[in-house]
Order: structure tokens, then sequence, then C-alpha cells
């Protein structure tokens, strides 16, 4: 069954809606410059920022200008405005879900006012803006859709695709009527200079594919797609945009680098090419995920030419144009191919002039775009690689996929939940390595390979995770370092196991799993998303196994603010990890 797309809506640096990035894909102008809105003393390093301020945006969406809310809230409300408004359909009555992918959510507010809120009071209720959940239901209620239910993907990267596999499975089982699904990631000093720390950031306008590729520029943006299961009226063009495949598969190789074969982009790129049963031969244009690092752009070039051989359709990579937006790449990179597909044009390459010979070579100027099928290419720290299929088609899809209808049973279970039982990590890893895992990472770590361990199972197919908070500690000391100590000497360690995904990559990677990975931080709903990924994928067939955890930590700090606020104090440490399993009738 092919998905429907029947709106969309971007704001991104090179333009605040649809038809103006499409002029500037067109005439070859680039978003990527000095940074205006971001106060950060890194003013050498170019970033791609939305042409607005906040207090711009407050007032596009009907607010008053003084009202603190995220900056990824208010670029993902317009972007879900937008394509709410070019769907034009009435929601009314049906059962609708709003999907984003973020992974920083409300963090240039936390950066902003930590240290008032430590003696504040008034500002507390800013703490439970932080996390990504909430960013998702503040942007669904302001673009009035405060009846829809609301879901967080966060798989660094590739989250905002991973948010449109999500939405177009649900409407595949029959979970939804009508899906809005995308991402939005506003730049924030904390993933700047996390960035940084890594030595991946250019100080020249990046260049994709280039031998002389230095690094990735930053950038920022929202989009997202309103996706149904039913026939749409067609475009002006005379054409009909459907989500046709996709794969999501896990690199399992390091929690930052990509494999020099690049094993999880190719198998995504080859799971979503059989999904949508076609050849490789069938696909005309690739966006490629071409984030200007050495690693990425020749990894990414080995497992194009696994999938593709010697007849390598034309390819670029777009974020030469809007920087690389981290977990909103996905989307806005996604809208960019219908935009391409619509008006029959493949972006350039920007910035690409020398050839690399580890590299493929990408399309250095607009060129036509001939066919009606086309690949996008997003890949996350950690592994977390994923590949969509979009199609043009004048006439709906009449097939339909047989799903099967497998019961699930708990094979196995395990929980942390007391700091003293982390000394059975001895376990598993060696005193060394120990020493360098947070708390968080040595209970998801314990309860997972126990919970594999009592099942009988060194490898699952998939891996999900599910997280409120996400990595609290690695972050809360890199974020307390730089406004304290400022921009210049960060932890590059701290940042890598900082992003939400952090504990499914790193028990993909010990499990050697290559399989399905994703991380879902919807707060308290968090588990239950989860699991109805896991139980979808054993039903449907694409797993036998599953292992999912629930993996949360609080900093006495946190503990703290929620004291303050009269609420609950979360635990200080608490994983628990369940392995899934067909019945053995089903």
């Amino acid at each position: 069954m092919d998905i429907q797309v029947a709106g969309y809506g971007i704001i991104c640096a090179i333009g605040n809606d649809a038809q103006s990035v499409l002029r500037s894909l067109k005439e070859g102008r680039t978003g990527i410059g000095p940074m205006r809105y971001l106060r950060s003393s890194h003013k050498e390093l170019p970033v791609g920022e939305v042409k607005l301020s906040d207090e711009e945006m407050l007032q596009m969406l009907g607010l008053d200008e003084k009202t603190v809310i995220s900056r990824t809230v208010l670029m993902g409300a317009v972007a879900i405005r937008q394509a709410l408004e070019h769907a034009n359909i009435d929601t009314q009555g049906k059962r609708v879900t709003v999907i984003s992918g973020t992974t920083v959510g409300g963090m240039d507010i936390t950066e902003r006012f930590f240290k008032q809120i430590k003696d504040d009071d008034t500002l507390l209720p800013l703490v439970e803006k932080h996390d990504c959940g909430s960013s998702t239901r503040e942007m669904a209620d302001l673009a009035g859709l405060k009846e829809a239910q609301v879901c967080t993907v966060s798989t660094a990267c590739s989250s905002a695709v991973n948010a449109i596999i999500l939405g177009s499975e649900m409407l595949k089982n029959n979970e939804a009527d009508v899906v809005i699904t995308g991402g939005t990631e506003a730049l924030s000093l904390f993933h700047l200079n996390g960035f940084n720390s890594l030595m991946i950031l250019d100080k020249e306008l990046c260049r994709p594919f280039d031998k002389s590729r230095a690094g990735l520029n930053l950038g920022e943006g929202a989009a997202f797609v309103v996706l149904q299961s039913q026939p749409h009226s067609i475009s002006p063009q005379g054409k009909r945009i459907v989500i046709r495949g996709y794969g999501n598969r896990c690199d399992a190789f390091h929690q930052t680098a990509s494999s020099e074969n690049g094993e999880g982009a190719f198998l995504a790129m080859s799971e979503a090419l059989q999904m949508a049963g076609l050849q490789p031969d069938d696909i005309q244009y690739i966006n490629a995920h071409g984030t200007g690092t050495p690693n990425n752009d020749a990894s990414e070039s080995a497992a194009i030419r696994r999938v593709f051989g010697e007849k390598i359709p034309l390819v670029s990579s777009t974020k030469g144009f809007t920087g690389h937006t981290t977990s909103a790449s996905g989307a806005i990179e996604t809208v960019i191919c219908i935009l391409a597909l619509l008006n029959d044009f493949v972006p350039s390459n920007y910035g690409w002039k020398e050839q690399d010979e580890s590299c493929i070579t990408p399309a250095p100027s607009p060129l036509p775009l001939l066919g009606s099928a086309v690949l996008c290419n997003s890949f996350g720290f950690g592994g977390n690689d994923s590949a969509v299929v979009i199609g043009a088609s004048p006439n709906p899809s009449k097939g339909g996929e047989k799903h099967q209808d497998a019961e699930t049973c708990v094979l196995a279970e395990a929980v942390i939940d007391d700091v003293e039982q982390l000394g059975e990590l001895r376990e598993f890893v060696s005193a060394g390595e120990a020493r360098r895992m947070s708390k968080l990472m040595k209970a998801a770590t314990i309860s997972s390979l126990k919970a594999l361990r009592e099942a009988g199972i060194e490898t699952p197919d998939a891996i999900i995770t599910a997280t409120a908070f996400g990595m609290l500690e690695t972050s809360e000391k890199f974020l307390v370092d730089m406004l304290e100590n400022g921009e210049e000497t960060l932890s590059p360690t701290l940042f890598m196991q900082s992003t939400h995904n952090t504990l499914s990559s790193a028990i993909a990677i010990r499990t050697k799993c290559h399989g399905y990975n994703m991380t879902y931080s919807q707060g308290k709903d968090s588990l239950e998303w989860a699991l109805r990924d896991a139980r979808r994928l054993i039903g449907t067939g694409k797993a036998k196994t599953v292992l999912v955890g629930y993996h949360d930590e609080a900093t006495p700090t946190f503990q703290e603010f929620f004291r303050r606020m009269g609420k609950p104090v979360p635990q200080e440490i608490y994983s628990r990890s369940i392995v899934l399993g067909a019945t053995k009738n089903a």
C-alpha cells in the first residue's frame, strides 16, 4: 500500500515556505552564512539559520512577542500549519496523530535560563519545556491539533525520516486516519559546541562529496508532511505524491562514525527499494545524506555503489543550501524531494567542484529529473540509518500489503532500579570500559544483556528504546561546563553520549544488531510507543525477536527542580529491558 502525501510545509535557511525554498534551489542560492540569531562566541562558524527571529515567528503564530517558547517549537508549528493548509483536509472526527523527530527539543530554552532556574521558582515551568516530547505536544496545540495524539522520535539525524516511517506504518495498520509527521530542530549552543568539539564543523561553506571537504555547517528548520492511506487530490502538475517504501537499519559500528563500507546505509536503501517493489534502475535521483565530513561522504558513497553498481542515478546533497539541520534534515529533504518530483528537476550539489575518487560524482548544477521515483537518505549518530522512496504517480496505488497478525509474548525481562546494582556490569564488560560509561549506560547495558541472556538470544532482530529525558547526566555535565567555562574546551565524549539514541545504538553495536533501531521520547508514554512498535514489527512479520528498553535517570539538580515544583521526583536510575517474541502458536 502506498501512503499518500496530502500536503507539506517547510521552513529552513533558504525559505520560509515551499515556494521560496523551490526558488532558492532552482536559482542556486545558499542560506548558509554568518550567525545572526544564535549567540555563540564561535562567529567563525557559518550556519544555516532560518531568516526569522523568535519574535517574528511568535507574531506569525498569533502569540505575544514576550512568550517564552522554544525555537524548535516555533519552527515546527509554522511548518505544521503550512502542511495542514496545503492539504486542505478536514481533521474533525478523525484519528489524528502528530509525530515529530527531534533531539535538541527545548535545549535552547534550557541553556538560556538554566542558571536562573536554580534560584527563581517562577521559572521552574520552563524545566518541563526541555524534553523532546513536550515540544511535540506544544507544536500540535499551536497548530490547532489539541485533540491529536502526539509522538516524538529521537534517533539523532535520522529522526525525521523515522517519524515518516512510523506515520506510514500506523496508517498501513489502521492506527490513524491522518498523520502529520516530520521533524524540527533549532540551532542551540549545546549542539553547535558539541559538533565543534568533535572537530567536524567547517569554517568555510560545506562541500559535500568534494575532494577538499572539511566538515559540515549546522543548520536549523522544520518540515512536515500530511499523510493519508486514502487517495487525495492530485497536484496542479497532475501528479500524486506517495511514500512507496522505506528502510530502517543500524550500522552497529561506532557511536559517531560510519563504517567504511556503509553497511547500515546499504541495508536501509536495499530495504526501502524492496518494500517499494523497485529495482535500483528505477530510481532516478538520490537525495544523499551528504554532510560534507570526510567519513560520512565516503561511507555513503560506498553504500550507494554497493546498491546501484555502475548505474548510479543522479545524486546530490542539499545540505550546501540548508546546512545540516540534524534531526529535521530527513523531513526537510523529503519535502525537497517532493518539490523535485513535482517540478521535474534535480537540485544541485552546492559547493562541489573537485572529484574525490572515494566518492560518487554529484550533480554540480540543477538537472532535469526524468522519472517518478527518488530515494532520500538520512543517517544518524550510532549508525541509525534510514531511507525512504518517494514516488510521483498519476493514479493511487491499488495494491495492499498482507500483514500477518502474530501474537507477541514476553520472553524475558530485567530491571535495574538501584545504583547498587551497577556492580553487575563486571559480568559483561571490562573495568576499563565500565569507567568510560555513564550510570544510565551501565544500567541499560546490564538490563539489556541480562534479558537477552535469559531469553537465550545473542542478537535480537530489532532494538527499540524508550526514554522520557534521555542522557541527563552527560548532557548536564556538558551544559554546565559550557555555561560556566565557555565554549572553547568542551568534552567530545560527553557530547557523543548526550543524544537520546545513545543507548539503543550502543546496545546494537555490542550485540552486532544491524536490524531496525528506534528511540521514542514522549514523556510517560515513551514505553507504550516502544511496545506498540515492537508488537507491530512482530505482528507484521518484520521481526521475530525485539529488545525493548525503557531507560531514564535523574541528576540531583533535576530531582531538586521537581521537588520545588511539588511534583513526583524521578528516580536516580531506572532501566527495564523486555525481550518480545511471537507466541509459538502464532
